[in-house]
């Protein structure tokens, strides 16, 4: 009996894949898009996702070393640990930023102006970090407090996506704040993908937020909340409207997403449209469609 012979595929080779003439059109598009843009004579460097990513770990490490840090730490090493942690964190941020001012700088803008700039910038960023994990403490604990399911606020920081969200946002609000706003929608995006909760850095969040399960929440640029406030899943607190200008391009930067006063509690579905304020201690119940104001103390349901 005779071993039938294997016969292999032909390799493939650049004749084969025609990678030159694919190459040539990709560059004919980048160039076009360049010129578009008016950058041809300086190609746009993004801040990287990829290291943002390991910058805001790094950062989430820093703030809780016991818990999200080395699993190798030890009781005498964490001060070393985290000043270690936060020093390659910093260093790689103030590149990222360095990078996102020189891409929205004009082309005149110096080197070294930009590059004292991502340093204040790094600086003052740093310093907001004791408050930070003053207010993701609260946070952590609210959702402690909220969630019947919940044995210890460990299992909390460690398990719970809407955590995970609400850290990465505080992270990149600060960048937001601070004047790089490319880099802290980059960040808020790594926790949306993570997470299935979609938070923009612009946002502003009070403490002792909670976010239940969290799968498809969405909160907008211009959205105000309150202390004390909690969402369940696929709550959207979103625009109503996008007016235009005269030329019927999009106008950016108005209010357009709602305040939520302290003490509201916001069930799964619910959808909250528009510059609206949802009263302090008020319930939107399951699924709701709200585009008008309510007052505080009101209970909003699908029946009414």
């Amino acid at each position: 009996m005779t071993t039938p012979k294997k016969t292999s595929e032909p390799a493939l080779t650049e004749a084969h894949l025609e990678t030159d003439a694919i190459m040539a059109e990709l560059r004919a598009l980048r160039v076009a898009s360049l010129e578009h843009r008016q950058r041809h004579d300086r190609p746009p460097r993004l801040p990287s996702r990829k290291t943002l990513a390991d910058i805001a770990d790094g950062l989430s490490a820093a703030l809780f070393p016991n818990r999200l840090g080395s699993p190798e730490l030890t009781d005498g090493g964490v001060d070393h640990y985290v000043r270690q942690t936060l020093d390659t964190a910093l260093r790689k941020l103030q590149q990222q930023v360095r990078r996102e001012l020189h891409y929205a700088a004009s082309s005149e803008t110096d080197s070294n102006t930009t590059h004292e700039q991502a340093t204040a910038i790094t600086r003052a960023f740093a310093g907001c970090l004791p408050q930070i994990r003053s207010l993701l403490d609260n946070d952590i604990y609210a959702a402690y407090e909220g969630d019947p399911a919940a044995r210890s606020v460990d299992e909390v920081l460690v398990c719970y996506p809407g955590i995970s969200a609400i850290m990465y946002y505080r992270l990149a609000h600060e960048l937001y704040r601070l004047g790089v706003p490319l880099i802290a929608r980059m960040i808020s995006e790594i926790a949306h993908s993570a997470t299935g909760i979609e938070i923009h850095p612009g946002a502003q969040i009070d403490s002792s937020f909670f976010i239940d399960h969290g799968t498809g929440v969405v909160i907008g640029e211009t959205a105000i909340i309150g202390k004390n406030v909690r969402l369940y899943q696929a709550v959207t607190l979103g625009a109503k409207r996008f007016p235009v200008d005269e030329h019927g391009a999009l106008v950016k930067g108005n209010a357009r997403h709602p305040i939520v006063e302290d003490d509201v509690v916001i069930y799964a579905g619910a959808t909250i449209l528009g510059r609206i304020t949802i009263g302090r201690g008020s319930t939107i119940g399951g699924n709701v469609w709200l585009t008008h104001s309510v007052p505080p103390g009101s209970n909003i349901s699908q029946a009414q």
